[in-house]
């Protein structure tokens, strides 16, 4: 569905609930004038567009790379293989359609996804919405810091004053009033992801058997069909969650992007999306090829037992960073998932809603 057409080319959204929507796109990685409507001829100009853009795709798919995330993919290694790679495979065109379509709803529109739902479905299913959205937010932000436990945990580190250090550091991250600022800190975490890259690179996982398994779709031999399924499921919800499409619509907005940026943003959520399948088959790989033919094999507990079996059979290093990619991640997911939140109240009840504004100045969005 086109939902650009000359009416909207680049004129001031009076849908916007924020004035604080509208101006400089001020990116972690670049700026973009309000006012600069020139073309965009040439490699360069085109390259320095794109990185200003980038953000809203990579810190949506990443954080969706969370604890909940490293749970579940290194569950679906250490009990059966690379087996269930191919599920990732299917989920990308999922993962595209649903976000790319955030991305044209909120660069046209100006409101965010709770916003549309109440205007197009009526006050029922917008409020079942944003409160189903909330309860499953809370839900997931406990995940978020279990998983930070775990990670200090690993580490030797306290975990009480670890998760407190960590909540608190989410909480000034999105509290500076400068949207520039927070972005820089999404995407240092972004790049943290990357420390998986390192552990596959270490344990030496079968290429060819990945590749095999991520195009060609199976079931694990001698399983128990309904545990399968019920992880099958467990990757589809870990991979494809609500949350998303509310941060991803709202954070674009707050980020000012206007319809004549959308091909730099499908390019930003393309590279958000080539992460987390980067991710997620880094973790089924290693895991599966760590525990293969050990007693581990089949018996998964939890992420700190991924760990442990790093350090065992692969060494010190890989758990350890392991480790530092929990943490990572579970700190990156508990900001989007707790700022989809704010935004979406702020949406629906027509606060001040923006990372540009300082906490004085947008009380109940930072509440």
């Amino acid at each position: 569905m086109n939902m650009i057409n000359p009416i909207h080319k680049e004129v001031s959204r009076a849908a916007v609930l924020d004035e604080a929507h509208i101006g400089d796109i001020h990116g972690a990685l670049g700026t973009i004038r309000h006012h600069d409507h020139g073309p965009r001829k040439g490699l360069w100009a085109r390259w320095k567009t794109l990185v200003a853009i980038l953000g809203p795709g990579l810190i949506v798919m990443v954080g969706d790379n969370d604890a909940g995330a490293f749970g579940t993919y290194t569950q679906a290694g250490q009990n059966y293989g690379t087996t269930l790679l191919w599920t990732l495979m299917l989920l990308i065109p999922v993962l595209y359609v649903n976000q790319e379509m955030v991305v044209r709803l909120g660069a046209v529109t100006g409101v965010g996804h709770a916003r549309l739902i109440f205007e197009r479905f009526g006050k029922f299913w917008g409020a079942f919405s944003v409160i189903d959205l909330f309860l499953l937010n809370a839900l997931t932000l406990v995940t978020e810091f279990i998983g930070v436990s775990l990670a200090l945990r690993y580490l030797g580190l306290p975990q009480f004053w670890g998760v407190l250090a960590s909540a608190l550091i989410v909480m000034l991250a999105v509290s500076t009033g400068n949207f520039r600022r927070f972005e820089r800190f999404a995407i240092f975490l972004v790049f943290g992801s990357l420390l998986l890259v390192p552990i596959v690179l270490m344990v030496h996982p079968p290429v060819d058997q990945i590749a095999t398994d991520f195009l060609v779709p199976k079931l694990p031999k001698d399983s128990n069909l309904s545990e399968v399924m019920l992880l099958i499921i467990a990757i589809v919800g870990t991979t494809v969650a609500p949350w998303q499409l509310f941060f991803q619509q709202s954070y674009l907005i707050d980020k000012r992007i206007t319809p004549r940026f959308i091909h730099y943003e499908r390019w930003d959520l393309c590279l958000g999306i080539a992460l987390v399948v980067l991710g997620a088959v880094a973790m089924m790989g290693f895991s599966a090829a760590i525990f293969a033919g050990r007693p581990e094999f089949g018996n998964y507990t939890d992420a700190l037992g991924t760990a442990a079996g790093l350090e065992i059979y692969a060494g010190r290093l890989p758990a350890v960073l392991f480790a530092l990619a929990l943490l990572d991640a579970s700190i990156v997911g508990a900001a989007a998932v707790s700022l989809s939140t704010a935004y979406a109240i702020g949406d629906v009840f027509s606060l001040k809603h923006s990372l540009h504004r300082k906490p004085s100045d947008a009380k109940g969005f930072y509440g």
